[in-house]
């Protein structure tokens, strides 16, 4: 009895002393788990007008520069007219730029630097969707309206705002001097709503004959969020650096048909249905690298210690974390290629037993995964002989991963702090598609963000219903602009 009780001493002396490590290598690492954030001092406020501002962007609203994948729905008549009021609104950007057309109706402005080397490439797109339904505006979509403060119509958010504030900071530079020693690309397409392969592709086909290699591109995609990520108090900056890849997959199945008084013991649609439930039930897996891990890198020393403490010892609590990146709609499509059933039809008459049926998924892939390994994964879950899985043309892998821990990045990590010394900058990954992709032929320092200040109900509005931008906002937004500049390329 006395050797197993000095046994259980023995045990429990050892396990206390496991224990004590564990808890000292876990507050060490959380000890070490140092902000990344960059201290910087404000950015220099600059003098502008902010009611013409405003008013140039309402004016640029009224052009209905809808995309549309059908060709006979083209809106060059009003990309043109957008051209001309561009050169017209900003007399000092069309003396100092080289201005080029390029593709249907895409334009390049260069300013010319004064030493060679990467130069500087500032994206948006004059393109925008189309608008369901006009009447449940509270303003009307093209309008170009400036009403309590904000400034309505389609393109305010999604991506107008970025390109007309770009050229009042181009505009606001030239005409006090500014000459940069690096060479400044506005490039600014006309199709990205319906891929860009007209617009932005030819962009950077164009540039890369011309040797911009190594440059430095910006593009819409992030945003300064506030409210939007739990156990954040702070304004969080999300800087994209890589975007999923796009794939529609058709799943089908045939079958005899017949009356629906004599029905097999599944019918097409039910093998069908049978399929969709299977990837339901088994989606792909989930990893935190290679996106999500620089996410909870830059965001984790800004949480509460609790959280902290998780996120500086992934080695140990990865699995924990997972799973409520798992439980939360955005997070999870961050970490895992999503697979969602969009369309399905079949049958033609209530009494008749359908001959075929047919079902629609899209998958949006992380960069750590492939459109073929997508496409093995959906044949082998379904595990079905009888459905028919077929790839729809179109489809594109995911993005490669920009760097995070390079000159470039920290360079628009400090003007967005600049700008708000508050915001928590953190690299995250884009989860639609931009024209961003196009240009990563030319260099791996590409990026997606874009200074607009979105809540949860801002973010609705891309896209959708009321879509505007705070003055004040538009103004932050040229003054962001300016300052990145300067400290880049000036």
């Amino acid at each position: 009895m006395a050797r197993s009780r000095g046994l259980a001493r023995r045990i429990a002396a050892v396990a206390a002393i496991a224990v004590g490590l564990l808890v000292a290598v876990l507050a060490v690492r959380t000890a070490m788990f140092a902000s990344r954030q960059p201290r910087v001092a404000p950015a220099r406020p600059v003098d502008l007008d902010a009611a013409a501002a405003a008013h140039r962007l309402a004016s640029a609203l009224r052009f209905r520069t809808i995309s549309s994948a059908d060709p006979s729905a083209s809106q060059q008549a009003d990309l043109h007219a957008l051209h001309a009021f561009l050169a017209d609104a900003f007399p000092r950007v069309r003396a100092a730029l080289v201005r080029e057309h390029v593709g249907d109706g895409s334009l390049l402005l260069t300013l010319r630097g004064a030493q060679a080397g990467p130069p500087l490439v500032l994206a948006a797109h004059l393109d925008v969707v189309a608008v369901d339904d006009e009447r449940r505006w509270s303003q009307p979509p093209f309008d170009g309206r400036v009403v309590d403060g904000y400034v309505w119509g389609r393109g305010a958010m999604d991506d107008k705002a970025s390109a007309l504030a770009l050229m009042e900071a181009i505009e606001w530079l030239v005409t006090r001097g500014f000459r940069p020693k690096r060479t400044i690309h506005l490039a600014f397409g006309h199709d990205e709503e319906i891929g860009g392969a007209r617009g932005a592709s030819a962009i950077a086909r164009l540039l890369d004959a011309r040797g911009a290699r190594d440059a430095l591109v910006l593009d819409e995609g992030g945003a300064i969020t506030e409210g939007v990520i739990p156990a954040i108090d702070a304004p969080v900056a999300t800087v994209g650096i890589a975007e999923k890849g796009f794939l529609t997959v058709v799943l089908s199945v045939a079958s005899a048909g017949g009356h629906s008084s004599m029905p097999p013991q599944q019918s097409a649609i039910g093998i069908l249905s049978a399929a969709i439930a299977r990837l339901e039930a088994r989606p792909m897996p989930a990893d935190l690298a290679p996106t999500m891990k620089p996410t909870l890198e830059y965001l984790g020393p800004e949480t509460p210690l609790l959280q902290r403490v998780a996120l500086a010892n992934l080695w140990l609590f990865s699995p924990l974390v997972e799973r409520e990146l798992v439980s939360q709609t955005a997070t999870n499509a961050a970490i895992r290629t999503t697979m969602a059933a969009t369309l399905i039809e079949g049958g033609v008459k209530a009494n008749v037993l359908p001959t075929r049926a047919r079902a629609t998924l899209n998958l949006r892939i992380r960069p750590s995964d492939s459109v073929a390994g997508a496409l093995a994964y959906i044949r082998q879950t379904v595990h079905d002989s009888r459905v028919h899985v077929r790839a729809e043309p179109g489809a594109r892998g995911p993005s490669r991963v920009s760097p995070v821990g390079c000159r470039q990045f920290r360079s628009l990590a400090r003007a967005i702090r600049r700008a708000d010394p508050r915001a928590v900058v953190v690299p995250s990954l884009v989860l639609g598609a931009t024209d961003s992709r196009h240009y990563r032929r030319l260099t791996p320092y590409v990026y997606n963000f874009a200074p607009l200040r979105v809540t949860a109900r801002d973010l609705e509005r891309i896209h959708g219903t009321d879509e505007r931008v705070a003055v004040r906002d538009y103004v932050r937004m040229i003054a962001f602009y300016i300052d990145l500049i300067r400290a880049v390329a000036g």
